[in-house]
C-alpha cells in the first residue's frame, strides 16, 4: 500500500473515534526502519485503547496488518507498529510529559482532514 494512502487511512481510523490533536511527521531521514510517526491524543485510557485499536482494525481490514501493538487495557500511551508507520496513541498527561513532537520533530506532514473533504464532496 502506498505510504500515503496508508497515513491518511490511520488518520481517517483516528478521527472516526475521535482523536484529537493528530500530527504525522515524515522521519525517513531520521529512522532507517519507519517513515512516518503519527501522534493522536485520547480522553481516558478506554479512550487511548479504542483508537489503537481502531486503527489497528481498519489496516487491517485494508490488508495492511499490524506488526505490533504496544500498552494496554489501562495503559495512558499505546503504540501501534504498522511497519513504515508508527502510531502513538496517548493520553494528554503523557503526551505532554513525553514530548514527542520534540524528538519526531522533522517535517511535519500536511493532511486534508477528512471532514474538509467531506465538505467539498457535499458541495
Amino acid at each position: 500500500m502506498d505510504i500515503r494512502k496508508k497515513q491518511r487511512a490511520v488518520v481517517e481510523a483516528l478521527e472516526d473515534v475521535k482523536g484529537r490533536d493528530i500530527v504525522v511527521y515524515n522521519v525517513a531521514r531520521l529512522s532507517p526502519i519507519f517513515e512516518r510517526v503519527v501522534i493522536a491524543t485520547g480522553d481516558s485510557t478506554r479512550h487511548v485503547k479504542a483508537l489503537a485499536d481502531h486503527v489497528r482494525e481498519r489496516l487491517g481490514a485494508l490488508g495492511a496488518a499490524a506488526r505490533g501493538v504496544e500498552g494496554g487495557r489501562s495503559s495512558e500511551w499505546m503504540l501501534v507498529d504498522l511497519g513504515d508507520i508508527v502510531v502513538h496513541v496517548m493520553h494528554p498527561n503523557a503526551r505532554s510529559y513525553y514530548n514527542l513532537e520534540e524528538i519526531w520533530g522533522g517535517k511535519q506532514v500536511r493532511l486534508k482532514r477528512a471532514e474538509a473533504l467531506r465538505r467539498r464532496v457535499r458541495r
